[in-house]
């Protein structure tokens, strides 16, 4: 799944380790999740999008394997 987290992030200022605090994960699980190496759970993908202020399907993209 990719994910705009990143941008987004960037976007607002934060650094990771400030998202991180304020969602109550650590810093490696947004690092992971930005790179695509974890995919958050729902209820995780769900507390990133309301504290953006956005839609889940604005942040995590969906793509089918092939």
């Amino acid at each position: 799944m990719k994910n705009n987290v990143e941008r987004i992030r960037k976007e607002k200022g934060l650094s990771q380790e400030e998202l991180a605090k304020r969602l109550r994960v650590s810093r490696q699980t947004i690092s992971s999740i930005e790179t695509g190496k974890y995919n958050p759970s729902l209820d995780l993908a769900f507390a990133i999008a309301d504290f953006f202020n956005k839609k889940i399907e604005d942040i995590f993209i969906y793509e089918r394997s092939k």
